[in-house]
């Protein structure tokens, strides 16, 4: 994704004329770029899922690892390749996917740039849910009490994800309903999202103050996000979520296309706003959610893939749909490997490495001078 985008800067090429071009022939080059983008995405995206499989901690070697694929070899490699390694891949290909065209909706429905599922709270009350869980409840000191041996063997695997689920959810719906006193007013969204976020931010950290050793190492730990925590059966989950949105927002693409005109084009057209806005918002909030209360928490997703892929072809959702949502699995999975390979024998957790790699980046885009164009 990086190289698409540092690639396709907005700069003629030399020796090409000065004159205006028709509009039928920049259309023309408009829809080559574009395929050409989705093709190479789509290259790439193969070839890091390639990569991961023959990256980890165990000393298997690219034979043994094709052997394994196909369900030959050594029992041990076998389950390391059908039980960590492709859930691991398929965890990062969905999640990244959900997580940035998440974050394209809520910036288009929204007209807010730096929209994301941590600027609207999603991502931190996830966090608080599942301390509380950990902390506190299933899990937690009211459960095993303090001591570190009922932790162990009472803690339930399923409890923080469930709770992380269901407070990230509430936050959204406490988020709408506060701003249905506005008439759904974007800003207001937004802003009731951070004010919410740092809300549950805080909570989170009180309970972690008052927490056990074991239990504040467990709430931490479950922060950062992770693909290991990847099954085939919350894979299936985050599938079926992805896919039903995905299949929304494409439908009503060239609603998003009319937003970006105005409020006021749009109800030209004939679009409820209003219903669009909200559909859109629970949807994309349903994909954050479902997401990271697996996951745990991964930043930047959101915000950078849709403000590359903006850049690179422009802000026609009936594409910018797609290559977001590749660029979110590349991505995704770069970080990973990443983490994997620098960290030797353990692993980073991938939240940490989207970060590091994230930040820097966002940075480039807000301060580049060159706006993308809308077409």
């Amino acid at each position: 994704m990086f190289a698409l985008f540092f690639t396709y800067q907005y700069t003629k090429p030399m020796g090409t004329s000065t004159a205006p071009l028709p509009l039928s022939a920049k259309r023309a080059i408009t829809a080559r770029k574009k395929i050409i983008t989705i093709l190479v995405m789509v290259l790439l995206l193969i070839g890091v899922l390639v990569g991961c499989l023959f990256v980890g901690s165990s000393s298997m070697s690219f034979t043994d690892t094709i052997a394994a694929l196909f369900k030959q070899g050594s029992a041990t490699n076998i389950r390391i390749v059908w039980n960590i390694r492709i859930p691991r891949i398929l965890a990062g290909l969905l999640a990244g996917g959900a997580l940035a065209i998440s974050g394209l909706i809520m910036q288009t429905t929204l007209g807010n740039i730096m929209a994301s599922p941590s600027t609207l709270g999603v991502s931190n009350a996830a966090i608080f849910g599942a301390n509380l869980s950990m902390i506190i409840f299933a899990g937690g000191f009211i459960n095993t009490g303090n001591n570190a041996r009922n932790y162990l063997n009472g803690i339930n695997p399923y409890a923080a994800s469930l709770m992380a689920f269901i407070f990230s959810i509430g936050c959204v719906l406490l988020i709408l309903a506060l701003s249905s006193l506005r008439r759904f007013s974007p800003n207001v969204i937004v802003l009731a999202g951070i004010a919410i976020g740092s809300v549950f931010t805080g909570l989170t950290s009180l309970i972690q103050f008052f927490a056990t050793d074991i239990g504040l190492s467990a709430g931490v730990l479950w922060s950062f996000g992770d693909l290991e925590r990847g099954t085939y059966t919350n894979i299936l989950l985050i599938a079926i979520v992805l896919v039903v949105s995905f299949a929304y927002f494409m439908f009503s693409s060239w609603r998003y296309n009319a937003l970006l005109g105005g409020e006021g084009y749009a109800k030209s057209l004939g679009i409820r706003v209003g219903l669009l806005r909200l559909a859109s918002l629970v949807l994309a909030s349903l994909l954050a959610s479902v997401t990271i209360s697996t996951l745990g928490m991964i930043g930047f997703i959101g915000i950078i893939c849709p403000h590359a892929m903006r850049k690179i072809i422009g802000n026609n959702h009936t594409v910018l749909l797609p290559t977001s949502l590749l660029a979110g699995a590349i991505l995704l999975l770069v970080a990973d490997m990443i983490g994997r390979l620098i960290a030797g024998g353990s692993t980073i957790p991938v939240g940490a490495v989207t970060s590091v790699l994230g930040a820097p980046f966002f940075l480039y885009l807000i301060f580049t001078k060159k706006e993308a164009t809308y077409d």
